[in-house]
């Protein structure tokens, strides 16, 4: 009996066991009522589930590989809890206007292109009847039959992998749909100074030699031949263009996207979290089955899958990282990394700008730039070894406002109501005023930049997106407001109340209008998965009233961005401790007034007492408290600013029970 006919009877036999394990009577899934505790399926929306290898003698999780049994059993769970598979071909129709998808649709995918697809995984399609993706990598499937494919850096045996020739046969099931992995970019290159191999279809080549990073120009070449190659061969093998690409280790690029669009692909995969829908096809997330799981833990998975991640989040300054000595400095990252694994957390704002004075005005930047001194080419790395080691999503914590650019740019200037001179405010940041067209194309500028170096979850806008009801006064601000039929001075913007609330209304979107344009050069790089946060002060939350010294609108914030993140600080808006717990309490209330607010909400507690220049650390005690009266209000996402990870401040031991959703020993 050959390997394949074994195979195939084991495969008959479990088949057959997870067929007569089927309950009667059957009632199609369409007619199941949905369970009582179960939220209603989004109308239009599909879960994508990754596959990889399928291998029995010991599943390698280098591959992320999974028994055939498990496969089986999973699949039978997904059928008997009425989730129901679709193609990509309904998933397009369903775009275009046609038929809606069902509910509780999902997308198989299988990635790589190894043969158990054609030994294990096609008899168990064709079984189910259940269509799936399969995206092969070009230069694997290249490789000759007497020679070892070159695993992104590792030999793997050649008979791994499908042939051409199966990928064909695959092809003419009518089940499967045949993607593109790239073709020979499925490996590491080299990311940053640090020595650290990133992704090579989403990351910017570094040139050790050189000291300089693979252009713009440069990089658009190398993808466009890229995808033209496996286009192509994949167009020759099944006579179809290919419609559907998928990211290498789910890593997505925004100027790689780009390129792909140009090649006609209408779908593009990641490995990120959460529900897809037809509006987001070009960064469909996708739940990649991982550590060969169990029955339990699939189900778990699949179902914590489809509700909104909470978010845990540490607020970090990579401040606390650099240090002038490289090695002192390597020991800073590692303590940082343990930090957060330990902590368990799901997130790290990460500080991408300098600023070691704590004056909140940015001379310095932690990534090549065109505008500002380079402290120290770090972010990047940072960010790598925490997303690869520490397992968690990064987001670039940066100011909208306050660079130290040119002093020739216009500074944001207040109108003194004694003297009608203008000047600074010395109570606020030192910040440029985004009226002014130069400002705001260098600020872009910075941005980009910081899409170039780096793959970041999202964006952090920091609170310097601030106008008191006495700002801008610069002249750009001035002609802004008059082309927009308010009055050209700021005594007269004051001097009638309606003209006032006007003003102020414009004000907030105009800020707003600024971090979306800022948001769009980064998504274009980077690729539209990438998700926004923006700090509110509490007081506009909790006084609306306010809106006019502070430019900031809670409504506003949680219509823009993906999530708002009020400073729920209650000792820097001037409570006791006595009366904390009650303010924070009132704070989530006015949120959860909000129908659906809190899930888009993630409350940054104070873990500093900057009531005072020494500015003490707040007790690990009190912050749990604090932490506790968030979640008995039903708040899910939080975290504090700032971790000193160097110092263990606040205490681990009595800080992660509190904050973390992982299992605590």
């Amino acid at each position: 009996m050959t390997v394949l006919s074994r195979c195939l009877l084991v495969l008959g036999v479990l088949l057959a066991s997870a067929c007569a394990q089927q309950p009667a009577p059957y009632i199609p899934p369409a007619e199941r009522p949905t369970p009582p505790n179960e939220a209603p399926w989004p109308k239009n929306h599909f879960l994508g589930i990754a596959y990889h290898d399928v291998e029995d003698r010991d599943p390698d999780q280098a591959v992320v590989a999974v028994r055939t049994e498990r496969l089986i059993d999973q699949l039978a769970w997904l059928r008997e809890n009425g989730y129901q598979p679709v193609s990509v071909d309904q998933i397009l129709a369903a775009r275009s206007g046609g038929r809606e998808l069902p509910p509780k649709a999902i997308l198989l995918s299988f990635d790589d292109g190894y043969s158990s697809f054609y030994t294990r995984v096609m008899p168990i399609l064709r079984a189910y009847h259940w269509p799936a993706i399969l995206a092969p990598v070009g230069y694997w499937i290249d490789t000759p039959l007497n020679k070892p494919v070159d695993f992104a850096g590792t030999p793997r045996a050649r008979s791994d992998f499908l042939t051409w020739q199966q990928v064909k046969e695959i092809s003419q099931s009518g089940l499967v749909e045949i993607a593109a992995h790239t073709d020979a970019s499925h490996t590491g290159i080299l990311a940053n100074p640090q020595g650290n191999l990133e992704p090579a279809a989403a990351t910017r080549r570094y040139d050790a030699a050189t000291g300089k990073y693979e252009t713009d120009a440069q990089f658009q070449a190398r993808m466009r031949a890229d995808v033209t190659a496996i286009s192509n061969k994949l167009r020759a093998v099944t006579g179809k263009a290919p419609r559907v690409w998928v990211w290498p280790y789910g890593a997505a690029d925004g100027t790689s996207l780009a390129v792909v669009g140009e090649q006609g692909y209408q779908m593009a995969l990641t490995l990120d979290d959460g529900l897809d829908d037809l509006a987001n096809l070009k960064s469909s997330p996708r739940f990649l089955v991982a550590s060969d799981p169990d029955g339990e833990h699939y189900a778990n998975a699949i179902v914590g899958t489809e509700t909104k991640a909470s978010m845990r989040v540490l607020h970090v300054d990579l401040d606390n990282v650099y240090d002038p000595d490289p090695a002192q400095e390597a020991r800073n990252l590692d303590q940082l990394v343990q930090r957060v694994v330990d902590m368990g957390v799901s997130t790290v704002f990460l500080q991408a700008f300098a600023d070691p004075k704590g004056d909140g005005l940015v001379h310095s930047l932690y990534f090549p730039n065109r505008h500002l001194p380079v402290r120290r080419d770090l972010f990047n790395r940072v960010t790598w070894q925490l997303r690869t080691r520490g397992h968690v999503a990064i987001f670039a914590w940066m100011p909208v406002l306050s660079f130290a650019l040119d002093p020739a740019l216009p500074r944001v200037t207040r109108w003194d109501p004694k003297t009608g001179q203008l000047g600074l405010d010395p109570d606020q940041y030192k910040r440029l005023s985004p009226f002014d067209p130069k400002v705001r194309q260098q600020i872009g500028e910075i941005y980009e930049d910081l899409a170039r170096n780096t793959a970041v979850d999202g964006v952090l806008f920091h609170d310097d997106a601030i106008l008191s009801d006495f700002e801008d006064a610069s002249p750009a601000a001035l002609k802004a407001y008059a082309a927009n039929g308010l009055p050209d001075t700021i005594a007269a913007l004051r001097a009638d109340p309606a003209v006032m609330q006007r003003w102020t209304r414009f004000k907030s979107r105009y800020l707003i209008d600024f971090t979306q344009e800022l948001t769009a050069k980064v998504r274009a790089i980077r690729g539209p998965q990438v998700q926004t946060a923006r700090n509110i002060f509490a007081e506009p939350m909790l006084n609306p009233g306010s809106e006019a010294w502070f430019a900031q609108n809670l409504d506003d914030f949680l219509q823009t961005y993906d999530w708002t993140a009020p400073m729920a600080m209650p000792l820097m808006e001037g409570e006791t401790l006595k009366n904390s717990n009650a303010w924070l309490e009132k704070l989530v209330a006015t949120v959860k007034a909000r129908p659906g607010a809190l899930q888009r909400t993630v409350f940054e507690l104070q873990a500093k007492d900057w009531r005072t220049q020494a500015a003490p650390d707040i007790d690990g005690a009190q912050m749990a408290q604090w932490m506790g009266v968030l979640k008995r209000q039903g708040v899910t996402s939080f975290g504090y600013y700032p971790d000193n990870f160097l110092e263990n401040s606040p205490d681990l031991k009595t800080v992660r029970p509190a904050l973390s959703n992982q299992w605590n020993p």
